[in-house]
């Protein structure tokens, strides 16, 4: 998997200000900025001048900078889990193959999403406290309790489906973090990081 993907989310700022809606067309504007330049070079003025505003325009409606960027982790939020669910939906839900796909995505989502991804796990701290923000990540870590303890109700495995939860997002995420960090070119070059976390995943769900 390479760790240099892009981001390819498609985002129409102008449209949505032209319907009238400012605070939208803002929060995507940001959105747009910090998944191609990251949040440390983010600035409401630029989110402005996207959005086709005055620099004026983002206190009508947030009280700073740090909010919008937690309007965009919540979004960022939402797409991963977005594109996690869709991964689990397709491979079949409480299913070993379907836990495989959501972990699959989350891997996916950190290498096209580098920037936001940073930005969701801590390059901000304060964002990280922020309650929206913490109950948007417990929604995403709580959909992969629910198909650990489906998948362990189907297979009849003792344990804590939050304590096995907790062990395979604890891989996942290691490995996504490794992965955009390029740890693995240096010591694994041609490591196959899907294949990887699709042999360890049975062995972590027992």
């Amino acid at each position: 998997m390479n760790a240099q993907t892009e981001s390819t989310t498609p985002v129409q700022v102008k449209s949505a200000y032209h319907h009238g809606d400012l605070k939208e067309a803002l929060v995507q504007a940001a959105f747009e900025l910090v998944s191609t330049k990251g949040a440390e070079n983010f600035a409401l003025a630029d989110a402005c001048r996207l959005a086709g505003v005055s620099t004026a325009a983002p206190y009508k409606h947030f009280r700073d900078r740090n909010e919008v960027l937690e309007l965009v982790v919540e979004r960022a939020f939402d797409e991963m889990d977005r594109r996690s669910m869709a991964a689990v939906a397709a491979a079949g839900v409480g299913t070993l193959a379907g836990i495989v796909a959501m972990g699959h995505a989350y891997v996916r989502f950190a290498v096209d999403e580098q920037r936001l991804f940073r930005l969701m796990f801590g390059q901000h701290p304060v964002l990280k406290k922020a309650k929206s923000v913490e109950d948007d990540g417990a929604k995403c870590f709580g959909n992969v309790i629910e198909q650990v303890s489906i998948y362990c109700a189907r297979n009849n495995v003792d344990g804590d489906p939050r304590a096995i939860a907790i062990r395979l997002w604890t891989f996942v995420h290691g490995a996504a973090s490794l992965l955009i960090d390029e740890d693995y070119a240096k010591v694994a070059p041609d490591l196959d990081v899907e294949a990887m976390i699709a042999d360890a995943s049975p062995h972590l769900l027992t």
